[in-house]
């Protein structure tokens, strides 16, 4: 049984909350988000909290993921969500051109990534790259498909890595 529905989301000042017929609007900030809100689960606002609840008990597991997706939402809104990526290899290097990423992974040609609407990408250096925005999915997601072009191999660790990711090295062959 999922214990993370019975823990209610706290609203920081500043963040404003609609509950809807069948759906949460959250307004921050950094922006807004809304969500529809599954059927069974039933959302109520307490002062500054946001509590989950169901009717039957089968559904805990709805309402926690429910609790955990707004929950989301409300962090996003009010603070944000950001991925940093590190280039790691003679080359690589990462730079911001008119809304497109240009990274040079060691290929023939330059790979370019357009930046999805929503996101922020910036590069304080030229090998490093965060990723920021409200939808925490979102952010996630782009990090991974940047990830995804070159990602780190075990026996030099080149590639895009997280920041705060660790490459298990592997030991090269023995003659």
């Amino acid at each position: 049984m999922s214990r993370i529905a019975k823990k209610p989301v706290d609203i920081p000042s500043g963040v404003e909350v609609k509950i809807g017929e069948g759906s949460v609007v959250v307004k921050g900030p950094k922006g807004a988000m809304a969500m529809d809100i599954h059927p069974r689960v039933q959302v109520r606002q307490d002062e500054n909290k946001l509590l989950f609840d169901v009717k039957r008990r089968d559904l805990y597991a709805m309402a926690g993921s429910m609790r955990s997706l707004v929950g989301n939402m409300v962090v996003g809104v009010s603070e944000g969500f950001e991925r940093k990526l590190e280039m790691v290899g003679i080359g690589y290097r990462a730079q911001l051109k008119s809304g497109t990423l240009q990274l040079t992974l060691g290929y023939s040609h330059p790979v370019e990534y357009p930046v999805p609407q929503g996101i922020t990408i910036t590069t304080p250096s030229q090998t490093q790259i965060v990723v920021q925005g409200i939808d925490k999915q979102k952010v996630g997601q782009v990090a991974a498909e940047i990830r995804s072009f070159r990602p780190p191999e075990p026996y030099k660790g080149k590639g895009v890595k997280y920041a705060d990711e660790n490459i298990l090295r592997k030991e090269a062959k023995k003659k």
